[in-house]
């Protein structure tokens, strides 16, 4: 059994730091993308508070498919370029946006989300899949949530 409890003191930097090593320990050696993606899922819940959902969507015959998540029922398929999500994963860009009221085109799963964090997996130029966080407050993430996933999805990238 693992017990990766994050100390809720922590400062951002060492929570980010913690998180992607107990991602790094939980998916070595694991050659399921699914199977990782749901333990990484389940931990970055478990580290990263005030989120209501922590997840993933896959890149599938050229949209995106629900994967792995911790929350509430989501979207099961995003057309690319639509949406948070579609944005990230067209472009390969992370996305990181304050108030998901104003983002135009946003596709609201869950009408309790506020802000949202999405940065995509890429491997050898490929999106393979985009990492979704959304809040239930405004202005959650910054540049620091932002360079943590940024950094997550670098590792994940050859173990999805």
């Amino acid at each position: 059994m693992f017990d990766f409890t994050p100390d809720a003191d922590l400062p951002k930097a060492e929570l980010y730091r913690q998180l992607i090593q107990s991602c790094d320990a939980i998916t070595s050696g694991e050659p399921d993308a699914i199977a990782n993606m749901a333990n990484v899922a389940a931990l970055m819940a478990e580290f990263l508070p005030r989120l209501n959902w922590a997840g993933f969507y896959r890149v599938m015959d050229g949209e995106l498919v629900l994967g792995p998540f911790v929350g509430r029922p989501a979207c099961i398929r995003i057309p690319m370029g639509q949406g948070v999500c579609g944005t990230a994963a067209s472009d390969a860009k992370t996305q990181l946006v304050e108030d998901v009221h104003t983002f135009p085109g946003h596709i609201a799963c869950d009408a309790a989300s506020q802000s949202e964090l999405v940065v995509p997996i890429v491997r050898g130029g490929i999106v393979l899949a985009v990492i979704d966080l959304d809040s239930p407050d405004v202005a959650r993430f910054d540049a620091e949530d932002a360079a943590g996933i940024e950094t997550l999805a670098q590792l994940l990238s050859a173990r999805i």
